[in-house]
């Protein structure tokens, strides 16, 4: 994702001035290039292969311990507001999800249930990115009572999203093909400008919505954790105006690859510079496909218009992030609120010729912004390129709320590297992607200067020389003279994988 502070283009003046507040992680990863299990991995402390919800589509079990539940037994306020993406869309009976239909547009559920949720004390919840028909649960809620005060017809919020495949409703019971004729959308998919006032998009609900929660753990003396979890920037490109004018697509510096970029890439690389039909097909084992295995050649006129959009829905959200940032000043809460700005996982909009997300190791995916600001506790106006990862999360928030790290939990705690205690606490990263579970299964080990891919069901990979080849544009895997620096590099991985292994208890007893 881009802000000011590191692409001038695009206007982020209150993520700048957190920046300022605080520090810059330069070196932040991901430990998945896709929204749940890198999301489970943030509230768990745990990487996909450990927590279970190893790809998209599958949930993370509600047995596995979160941060939330840990600092409840500390007397803390837990909420999670916006997108949580802990569940498919799609339940059955034994793997029942609170995000699929139609519980997923059983207002009146909604109404009731607030949580707990994943081990967080107060739930405020919504699915769709964008128009997406996935509307309801809380957000839906909202709107109708903000309509309903405003005088006009609570279902008015219905056109602002696609309606559902109409194989929804054929394939549905009655029971749910009830509550859908009653609750799903109206309109027709979008691009681009939204039709949806500003003041009832997503990014408003959250804003709003998180300053209630604060308020709320203020009211009751309660130390709280919160997780404003905004879905933007990401597709559909869609955002109000006057965002979605904010930026002319003539004005997008798209970036400059060559043709022959991928070349030296593995084969679902290589494809995606081709018309070719179907080729996904061979990694996909449970017929839902994986995430970026198509065709990626595009109109470079939609690609700049895409970008224009982009940026529109960053500076939009960039606004209610500011909302927050201004009620934590006014109510003194700032003072001694720790504030981290990151997010799930990267994308391609040009970069590599790519434009999506799923399976590619890129910086692009898997780099991500990071931000973490605590005033005089945290060093301000500080950039760094210490390596850390996501999943030191949940661990560091637990030791800076006075809990040891449990042995369950395999980040890290880099508590003092965020208080500027030491300049590194990690040597390596590991970022896993097994969105098959025969058929696609990707690992990737970074250190300072390389980065290393390897796969289950492929001999090909990935090696690059980030000091080098920043813009990873010279894959060295099968490159003669480059052979024993693979070995070495993957038996530090192997070493490195066994490292981030868990315990769930000490040895009491010799024997």
């Amino acid at each position: 994702m881009r802000m000011g502070y590191n692409d001038p283009t695009v206007k982020t003046p209150n993520l700048d001035r957190l920046a300022k507040s605080g520090t810059i992680f330069d070196r932040a990863y991901t430990c998945n290039p896709v929204c749940t299990p890198t999301r489970a991995s943030m509230i768990t402390g745990l990487y996909p292969s450990q927590h279970g919800a190893y790809a998209l589509g599958t949930k993370l079990p509600e047995t596995v311990p979160t941060i939330g539940n840990y600092l409840s037994e500390l007397g803390y306020s837990s909420a999670i507001v916006g997108k949580a993406h802990f569940m498919p869309l799609a339940g059955n009976a034994e793997y029942p999800s609170l995000e699929a239909y139609p519980v997923l547009q059983d207002l009146d559920f909604w109404r009731k249930y607030r949580g707990p949720f994943y081990g967080f004390e107060h739930a405020e919840l919504a699915r769709p990115h964008g128009d997406e028909s996935h509307i309801g649960q809380h957000y839906a809620i909202w709107m109708e009572e903000k309509l309903k005060k405003e005088g006009r017809s609570p279902d008015e919020w219905k056109k602002w999203f696609r309606k559902p495949d109409a194989a929804k409703f054929r394939d549905s019971n009655p029971a749910m093909r009830r509550i859908m004729e009653e609750h799903s959308a109206t309109g027709e998919a979008q691009y681009g400008a939204w039709n949806i006032p500003e003041d009832y998009h997503l990014n408003a609900w959250i804003a709003s919505q998180t300053i209630a929660n604060l308020d709320r753990a203020k009211k009751e003396g309660k130390p709280f954790f919160i997780w404003a979890s905004f879905f933007d920037p990401h597709p559909p490109y869609l955002v109000s105006e006057p965002w979605a004018s904010m930026y002319k697509p003539e004005d997008m510096k798209m970036p400059e690859v060559a043709k022959n970029d991928l070349d030296d890439m593995p084969y679902h690389y290589r494809m995606t510079q081709t018309y070719e039909k179907g080729w996904g097909a061979r990694f996909d084992e449970d017929g839902f496909g994986i995430h970026g295995l198509h065709t990626h050649l595009r109109d470079p006129e939609k690609n700049k218009k895409d970008m224009a959009i982009y940026y529109g829905m960053i500076s939009m959200m960039d606004k209610y992030i500011g909302l927050i940032l201004d009620h934590l000043d006014k109510t003194g809460l700032r003072e001694n609120t720790v504030i981290v700005f990151t997010t799930d996982h990267g994308h391609h909009i040009g970069t590599h010729n790519l434009y999506a997300k799923g399976g590619f190791a890129f910086e692009e995916d898997l780099r991500i912004p990071f931000i973490v600001s605590w005033k005089n506790q945290v060093p301000a106006n500080k950039r760094t390129d210490a390596l850390v990862s996501v999943v030191d999360l949940a661990p560091t928030f637990l030791t800076l709320a006075g809990r040891e790290k449990p042995l369950t939990m395999a980040g890290l705690d880099v508590s003092p590297l965020w208080l500027g205690k030491t300049d590194r606490v990690r040597d390596w990263v590991i970022a896993e992607n097994h969105f098959q579970r025969t058929k696609f299964y990707q690992k990737s080990y970074i250190e300072d200067r390389y980065k290393v891919t390897w796969y289950m069901q492929s001999d090909e990979g990935e090696l690059f020389d980030l000091e080098k080849d920043p813009g990873e544009f010279n894959n060295l895997w099968d490159q003669k003279e480059y052979q024993e620096l693979k070995l070495q590099l993957l038996h530090r991985a192997m070493k490195a994988d066994m490292a981030k292994e868990t315990c769930w208890m000490p040895r009491i007893g010799p024997a």
